[in-house]
């Protein structure tokens, strides 16, 4: 079992940024998948950005160009980097690790993210 904290979550302007981070509780190098997902009030969670198993990355169409992923394995700790918010960004943010040879996936608790203005 792998436990993930959320930070970094808050109220932005749209046209504004924030940076969202992910603490794993162990080493992330060897996870098959650790990314960012989210979900907004009367909607499906949805994904955000990923690493994959072979290490690329993936992301929404929605937020490509905006949103970057990034790793810090010394630290165990994904980034969502956020640029250019838009009200329709406005969500709960959560971080999803998918490890083992029988893949677990295991969820942090959520950060909110709010864009308005």
């Amino acid at each position: 079992q792998v436990q993930l904290v959320e930070s970094g979550g808050g109220l932005v302007q749209p046209g504004g940024s924030l940076r969202l981070s992910c603490a794993a509780s162990r080493r992330i190098l060897n996870f098959r998948f650790m990314g960012w997902y989210r979900q907004a009030p009367g909607k499906q969670r949805e994904l955000v950005a990923a690493f994959t198993s072979s290490g690329s990355t993936t992301y929404a169409d929605s937020v490509k160009g905006r949103f970057t992923i990034s790793r810090d394995n010394a630290n165990n700790t994904i980034n969502l980097q956020m640029n250019s918010l838009k009200p329709e960004d406005t969500a709960v943010y959560y971080c999803k690790a998918t490890t083992g040879f029988t893949p677990r996936d295991d969820w942090g608790q959520g950060t909110q993210v709010t864009v308005s203005s």
